[in-house]
């Protein structure tokens, strides 16, 4: 099973609606869903070594989904920016989730795709119930230095002459994630790029997400961690966090608090790394693996 299987399915939004694209590994009958959220410039295929091994080890009744959220990927561009924000991601999945109708859900989400996560664990009520929650390098309280080193880079898109060339300029901006092999950097990066028509290539997103984002305050920020700090602590289900030890997006104070309060996360930190972790390395696949497959 080396290649996913593309979908889409039909989002609805303010503007009219947009088309979400999502990658499926194992059999599309499998009860058992692990839906792999990416964070804020990626897309569904950075999941591509974890699906495998989630696969393989989880057997026939277990498929991985792992979807391109608006603006990125092979999912459509959003008609208005503004709308590039949890709230139309969170009713994006919500949408895909009633689409897949699985026996069993778990979650797995890095840095952005894990506060879509806390966003919809913390609902009281939803349409569906998600057994397992997996927040990788992720809490409600989120560094303002962070945030605004992401966003001295977040649009600028670029143009390459080759995916070597791109992958060399998204590792300037992401050495955070930690050690990899020229090899697992070029396959973390193959999907990162789309061609241009007059040649060469650019990132697979949007530039336009980065408008939202530009418009963030300390005051708002610190607003927002209020209701997530609100949202966590309504999660009832058993949660993983993961942490790159040298992360400057999730601290260990707020990493500790997260162990303390709401799910009471298990918590697993990964020397060498920061933000964030890629769920490549064998130990990082490894702690999701068990924490999702093995019964409790």
């Amino acid at each position: 099973m080396n290649e996913p299987q593309l979908n889409f399915i039909d989002c609805p939004d303010a503007a009219g609606g947009h088309r979400m694209a999502y990658w499926q590994w194992g059999d599309a009958a499998a009860p058992h869903v692990v839906l792999c959220v990416h964070g804020l410039s990626r897309q569904g295929r950075d999941f591509d070594v974890l699906a495998q091994a989630l696969c393989a080890a989880g057997g026939p009744g277990l498929r991985v989904v792992c979807p391109d959220v608006a603006g990125r990927g092979r999912s459509d561009w959003l008609k208005n920016p503004a709308q590039y924000q949890v709230p139309q991601y969170a009713a994006d999945m919500v949408a895909l989730i009633g689409h897949l109708r699985p026996a069993t859900l778990d979650w797995v989400g890095t840095s952005m795709g894990g506060l879509i996560g806390i966003a919809l664990a913390g609902q009281p009520k939803l349409p569906f119930k998600l057994r397992r929650l997996v927040l990788n390098d992720v809490g409600p309280m989120l560094q303002w230095q962070a945030l605004q080193r992401i966003g001295n880079y977040l649009g600028e898109t670029g143009h390459f002459d080759s995916l070597e060339q791109a992958a060399d300029a998204m590792w300037l901006i992401s050495s955070t994630f930690g050690p990899h092999t020229r090899e697992q950097w070029l396959a973390l990066s193959r999907h990162m790029i789309r061609p241009l028509e007059g040649g060469g290539f650019t990132l697979h997103y949007d530039p336009a997400i980065a408008q939202p984002f530009g418009t963030l305050t300390k005051e708002a920020v610190a607003a927002d961690e209020v209701k997530l700090w609100h949202l966590y602590d309504r999660i009832r289900i058993p949660t993983l966090l993961l942490r790159g030890a040298q992360s400057d997006l999730l601290t260990p104070e707020t990493a500790k608090a997260m162990t303390q309060r709401g799910p009471k996360a298990r918590l697993v930190e990964f020397a060498g790394v920061g933000h964030a972790p890629t769920l490549v390395a064998d130990d990082q696949v490894r702690a999701v693996c068990n924490f999702l497959l093995t019964a409790e």
